[in-house]
């Protein structure tokens, strides 16, 4: 078979970092398109160096596109409490020393996606929907030319960020509600799968063991992590976003069910939460594939062996 084609969008965050590293790792499997960011986790001017960092650390030759700044209607909030001032605390990376590719993440979308077949490049985002949403807009094709959006946000049950929302739909919620109706094919995985993909000392000693650069920064970004990033009082932190990426390599890792999810864009309180039908009460048809198990002791051996070749 041949790779699939994936554009990555995030907002890194270590979380995010660990994703891009584990794609670039995956070349059989994934051909990476391009890696678009937005402001999410830290300002846009953090996350697209940060993206840049990663890239170079696994030694790949994939264009970097900053995209939005800010979401659609709200000022941006970021989290730097979790992920630190750089949003890479921990990595020990050096400054990117590649500039940025030229052009905004929207029209990089947008223009790698319409070049290729139909049906033929999967969006994966794993922070705020921003650029997802002005690439729908921008491209009223684009969303019958994707085979889907593997996505990283929501929660079935309990936010993250608000009792109600999880941070990525929280921050941009007109965003997701732009995404989730477009009626394009969306896997999401939300916190009540992430939380059970947890970083604890064991998981973390097997990645530091691999001794390599890469999974240096791996493990040096997760023990800052997972000491800044747990909810709850759990006492390790969740690892989100490399799910999606797990996911497209090794599907049997994770199940879920077909449901309907709306957004919630009006109540202050609420805002940002995903309302996900999990028993089909509502009567509306499904529009996204929403995971809630995880063979978390698979994903951290497929983490591991995949970090091992860069």
């Amino acid at each position: 078979m041949s790779a699939r084609a994936v554009i990555l969008d995030c907002d890194p965050g270590q979380d995010d970092a660990v994703a891009i590293f584990l794609a670039l790792a995956s070349p059989r499997e994934l051909e990476v398109l391009a890696i678009t960011t937005v402001a999410g986790n830290v300002p846009l001017a953090r996350t697209e160096a940060n993206a840049r960092r990663v890239v170079e650390a696994a030694g790949a030759d994939v264009p970097v596109h900053a995209g939005c700044h800010r979401p659609l209607l709200r000022p941006l909030e970021t989290a730097k409490q979790v992920h630190g001032e750089t949003g890479l605390d921990g990595s020990g990376l050096p400054p990117p020393e590649r500039p940025l590719a030229p052009g905004h993440a929207v029209d990089a979308i947008i223009e790698r996606v319409m070049a290729r077949p139909a049906g033929s490049v999967t969006l994966v985002p794993t922070g705020p929907l921003t650029n997802i949403a002005m690439a729908l807009l921008k491209e009223p094709e684009l969303a019958g030319r994707l085979e889907g959006i593997v996505l990283m946000g929501g929660a079935i049950g309990l936010g993250n960020v608000t009792p109600a929302a999880e941070f990525n739909f929280h921050v941009d919620p007109h965003a997701a509600e732009i995404v989730f109706a477009s009626g394009v094919p969306i896997t999401m995985f939300p916190l009540d799968v992430t939380h059970k993909v947890l970083v604890t000392p064991t998981r973390l000693e097997r990645i530091d063991a691999l001794a390599t650069p890469a999974a240096r920064a791996v493990a040096g970004m997760l023990d800052f992590y997972r000491r800044h990033g747990r909810t709850g009082g759990a006492e390790h932190g969740p690892l989100h976003d490399p799910c999606t990426i797990a996911w497209l390599l090794a599907p049997e890792l994770f199940s879920g069910r077909h449901c309907h999810v709306a957004i919630e864009t009006m109540s202050p309180l609420g805002m940002g939460r995903s309302y996900v039908d999990w028993w089909q009460s509502s009567g509306r048809p499904a529009n996204a594939l929403v995971m809630q198990e995880a063979d978390a002791e698979g994903f951290f051996d497929l983490l591991v062996e995949r970090l091992a070749r860069l």
